[in-house]
C-alpha cells in the first residue's frame, strides 16, 4: 500500500490507543506525516444531535463536510451500509501522509504489531489458534519466546525504529 500501513492490534482494553498515540508522537518528533484509522466495531456518531452539522446529515446529505482554517471532517454514508476494505479508504483518504497507523482491523492483511498485557490474556490474537503471517512485532509487558521480535510495552521509540526501518527507509 501506498502510503504504508502499520496496524496495532490487541483485545479491547489492552492499551492500543495510547502505543498508538505514543508511536504518532514519536513518528512526528522524527518528521513524518503520520495518518490515523481507528476502527470502529459497533456504529458511531459524528455528529452531535442539534449542531448544524447533525441536522444537514439528518436531512439526507449523503457526504457532508465541515471546514475551518484548523480542520476538516466528513461525514460520509456508506452504501447498503457497508465498511469499505480499509485499503480503498486509505488510497482515498491518505496520500499526503509517509505512513498510516491503524487501530483495529486485526482480521487484515495489513503489517500488525499486537499489544500484549499479562494481566489481560495469556495468548497472543496472532499467534494462538491462527498464525498470523503478517505479525512483525509484539508490545509486551512480559518477555515472550516468538518468532517476531518483541518490544517493551513503551518501547514507542523502538518500535519507531522497526517501522522506519521496514517501511520508510
Amino acid at each position: 500500500m501506498n502510503p504504508p500501513v502499520v496496524s496495532i492490534v490487541a483485545k479491547s482494553g489492552t492499551g492500543k490507543t495510547t502505543l498508538v498515540e505514543k508511536l504518532i508522537a514519536e513518528m512526528k518528533q522524527r518528521g513524518y506525516r503520520v495518518g490515523a484509522v481507528k476502527h470502529d466495531a459497533h456504529n458511531f456518531e459524528i455528529d452531535h444531535a442539534g449542531k448544524d452539522s447533525w441536522r444537514l446529515t439528518q436531512a439526507g446529505a449523503d457526504t457532508m463536510l465541515i471546514t475551518s482554517p484548523a480542520k476538516i471532517a466528513m461525514v460520509k454514508k456508506n452504501p447498503q451500509a457497508q465498511e469499505p476494505p480499509i485499503a480503498e479508504t486509505i488510497q482515498t483518504y491518505f496520500g499526503d501522509v509517509d505512513i498510516v497507523l491503524t487501530e483495529g482491523f486485526k482480521r487484515s492483511t495489513m503489517p500488525k504489531i499486537e499489544v500484549h498485557r499479562r494481566e489481560r490474556s495469556a495468548e497472543l490474537l496472532c499467534r494462538s489458534e491462527i498464525h498470523d503471517p503478517t505479525l512483525i512485532a509484539v508490545a509486551s509487558d512480559e518477555p515472550l519466546d516468538i518468532d517476531v521480535p518483541v518490544y517493551d510495552i513503551n518501547d514507542a521509540q523502538g518500535l519507531c525504529d522497526l517501522i522506519v526501518a521496514r517501511f520508510l527507509a
